[in-house]
């Protein structure tokens, strides 16, 4: 039964001779060339990039990013999964201050995030303060992400996601649970959604804000509103800027989820091209972030020393979309347990409301200010204080896990 396999502590140890190998590439490393005065036209720039793999050479310090990621609640767990035998996977868990009351929060990161994510917002959600929502928190390193091991059979897509998510949170002990995520874990929540609701997964918030357009077959009243309901000035505001988005910054997804293999090498080989394929998104998906040197490198050098290597991540694209011919939120069915959407401005895609209410029974949203891709990264306050409304005392959620009342 996957409520009897063993948890064991888990630490992040990073050999001397990977660090050595890793300097050894960096050092050999051989950069392009760039045309004048474009900035971030044509991707990362050429002084950012040699900037940063500089100081990761000689300057970034690996042991001691390493002893403040170890601060963590680390541990791995064998998983049995359908058709696929066992993995290994790695995840966070750190229980609130409150035990009694506190609500099992299950925290799915997405690409090119990582379990590192939910950092800043561990001591927010598991703090115990009189008639405020506290939580268990759960953190997952997807299959193939930083340090659970990685499928070795084509097919691991949205069902097999749902499947170890859950069964992890069952290992724990949390019969009944709600969801946060964004990104790839906006995608898996909704699987979550819609094969376990009721019976385990009870809520969940999204951050990312994205699904298809309502249909006259499976929605037909939906379908009719959403056809004479002219959209808002924010909904076409935010309409747009994902078209500019999908027109002239999703070339990645178009290539992981078609060719992640001959991507794979490039990312596992050379550390300066995993370093510039990621740094663009840090930069550009987020809303005006200060990333430091080193946030950056600590968050580029987990997939560097991921368990599988950087290439297996990518491959998400490619399962998740059947190589590009299906939406990724296709399969997801509505569901009438609660759903909560946290907007914020900078979002890659921001779809109209009534195709989100394709997904399921919108009973909390929050517009925020500023904020983007990252939003568990840049803002973590705003993302926990949503938590907290939508799950806490006097929330549209509160409640949702029976005997937890999510406050002292």
């Amino acid at each position: 039964m996957t409520t009897a396999t063993i948890e064991k502590p888990f630490t992040v140890s990073v050999s001397d001779a990977d660090l050595d190998q890793l300097r050894q590439r960096l050092a050999l490393t051989r950069f392009p060339d760039e045309v004048d005065e474009v900035g971030w036209e044509y991707g990362a720039p050429l002084t950012d990039v040699r900037r940063l793999a500089a100081y990761w050479k000689d300057g970034f310090d690996w042991r001691k990013a390493e002893a403040g990621i170890n601060a963590l609640p680390q541990f791995t767990r064998n998983l049995e999964v359908e058709g696929f035998g066992t993995l290994n996977v790695h995840y966070v868990h750190k229980k609130s201050e409150v035990t009694e009351n506190a609500v099992p929060l299950l925290f799915i990161h997405g690409w090119p995030g990582h379990f590192l994510e939910v950092r800043k917002l561990l001591p927010l959600l598991t703090a115990g303060k009189p008639d405020q929502a506290s939580f268990h928190v759960v953190a997952l390193s997807l299959p193939g992400f930083g340090f659970s091991e990685a499928p070795k059979k084509k097919g691991f897509a949205s069902k097999q996601y749902a499947e170890v998510a859950n069964k992890l949170m069952l290992s724990l002990g949390y019969e009944d649970y709600v969801v946060q995520g964004g990104d790839w874990g906006h995608y898996i929540a909704g699987y979550l959604s819609t094969h376990y609701a009721h019976t385990h997964v009870k809520g969940w918030l999204t951050n990312y804000t994205n699904a298809t357009p309502p249909k006259f077959s499976t929605s037909p009243w939906l379908y009719l509103t959403h056809l004479i309901t002219p959209y808002t000035k924010r909904e076409k505001e935010a309409w747009a800027r994902s078209q500019v988005f999908r027109s002239k910054g999703s070339g990645y997804s178009h290539e992981q989820a078609t060719r992640p293999q001959t991507l794979g090498y490039s990312l596992a080989d050379s550390p300066v091209g995993l370093l510039a394929w990621i740094y663009e998104k840090l930069v550009e998906w987020t809303d005006g972030y200060p990333w430091t040197d080193d946030e950056v490198l600590e968050w580029v050098s987990v997939y560097w020393f991921s368990r599988a290597g950087p290439g297996a991540s990518v491959r998400i694209y490619k399962e998740m979309t059947g190589g590009f011919e299906r939406p990724a939120i296709e399969g997801v069915k509505w569901t009438s347990i609660p759903l909560g959407f946290a907007y914020f401005p900078k979002e890659l895609n921001r779809v109209p409301r009534k195709w989100l209410q394709t997904l399921g029974n919108i009973v909390f949203e929050s517009e925020h200010e500023h904020g983007g891709h990252f939003a568990a990264h840049e803002h973590p306050e705003e993302l926990a204080d949503d938590v907290k409304r939508m799950f806490g005392k006097g929330g549209p959620a509160f409640g949702v896990v029976p005997g937890k009342n999510g406050y002292a």
